[in-house]
């Protein structure tokens, strides 16, 4: 199905931060895979695990316990400070499993029709809920009608959460930085003061860390950073390096919501990708990594702001860690090919945001690189 486009490239083979295509050039991808392999391509410790794995089994029911699936829950469980771990396929899987934790929630208090409250040009998924629980009606048109029970407020404002709640509200679900939205960054205190406003209330504060998570952001989780807990988070994207794995995490009330028979998955954390993320949970959560990842996106970033500080047409330059993004006046999905033809990889998002994503592997020469030929061709597409 055309759900995709029309592509150019085939690649064929990756190595470190770069991809390889069937003619044999080399490509910096500056996207990581859309924020998935955070320890690049081919790398020794991931390998060696997905080897080691499939030679001893690659798949069993969860109606077993699977070995590799218990020490990644026991690994993630201590390392987020939650208390129970559900495992599916995929970020929307972990969000559908946030969702329906908060709707079995709800009926345990008795409200009937339940409202969670996300935000505008958030990004949860593309299943029916949360393609609805997304406050984005570009990717939501043409499949209405959407699930019920959503409502979307203005992202970094906690008066339009205040003025949006009623007796309905069950749980609040945001983005500790909206990534699909054009990296935006909210205020430093927004996370600690939508903590007090969920307990205030008796709600639950869900995060969604499908991209921010598994060390993107400088820390393992993103919300580590502002020192404080959500009672749920979800995550996916980087935690197998390429291997299709989520993860929704709970503690509290919350994590004894869903009890035998009320949520499952058939291939969620089976041995391969429980061995896989657990091997690559090991590479990312170490302070010399996490260290790597907050100077690299800050060298990145003043780099940036250096080049295209004098530039007409740049409107921002921000980022968390490795997650950057550069706001241009006019819409720039232009730059993506125009990159590749430098041998670099890059995204666009929102239409108008360079959207860098880099592995957290790079060298010094590598982050300057990147940062250089994005310049160049931001000044020459404005120009």
């Amino acid at each position: 199905m055309n759900t995709y486009g029309a592509r150019s490239t085939t690649i064929v083979g990756g190595d470190g931060p770069y991809l390889v295509d069937d003619h044999g050039r080399r490509y910096l991808d500056a996207i990581s895979g859309i924020a998935v392999c955070g320890l690049g391509y081919s790398h020794p410790v991931v390998t060696k695990a997905l080897c080691n794995q499939a030679q001893t089994l690659v798949h069993c029911s969860n109606l077993y316990v699977i070995e590799p699936q218990q020490k990644l829950g026991a690994a993630l469980i201590e390392l987020s400070g939650m208390d129970k771990v559900f495992f599916g396929n995929s970020g929307a899987e972990a969000n559908e499993a946030a969702i329906k934790i908060a709707r079995k929630y709800a009926k345990a208090k008795n409200i009937n029709s339940p409202e969670i409250i996300t935000a505008k040009n958030s990004f949860h998924g593309r299943t029916m809920a949360t393609l609805s629980a997304t406050g984005n009606s570009k990717v939501q048109e043409g499949f209405s009608p959407p699930v019920e029970g959503f409502v979307h407020v203005e992202y970094n404002s906690i008066a339009a959460i205040e003025a949006a709640a009623s007796s309905h509200t069950v749980a609040v679900m945001v983005e500790p930085v909206q990534g699909e939205g054009g990296v935006r960054i909210p205020a430093k205190n927004y996370l600690q003061k939508l903590r007090q406003l969920c307990d205030a209330n008796g709600w639950l504060f869900i995060l969604d860390e499908i991209q921010t998570g598994n060390g993107r952001t400088g820390t393992y989780f993103a919300y580590q950073s502002a020192d404080i807990l959500p009672d749920v988070v979800t995550t996916a994207k980087g935690l197998g390096n390429g291997v299709p794995i989520g993860a929704c995490l709970a503690r509290g009330t919350a994590a004894h919501v869903l009890q035998p028979g009320n949520h499952g998955s058939t291939f969620g954390g089976n041995p391969l990708a429980c061995a896989t993320a657990l091997a690559v949970l090991g590479e990312l959560n170490t302070p010399d990594l996490l260290a790597h990842v907050r100077a690299h996106g800050e060298r990145i970033l003043m780099r940036l702001k250096e080049g295209l500080k004098r530039v007409s047409g740049v409107v921002d330059i921000r980022g968390a860690g490795l997650m950057i993004g550069i706001e241009l006046e006019k819409e720039c999905t232009a730059l993506v090919e125009q990159a590749k033809e430098h041998q670099l990889f890059i995204n666009v998002t929102s239409g108008n945001v360079v959207r860098l994503l880099p592995p957290f592997i790079l060298t010094d020469e590598q982050a300057d690189t990147i940062a250089d030929k994005v310049v160049m061709l931001i000044k020459h597409f404005l120009n």
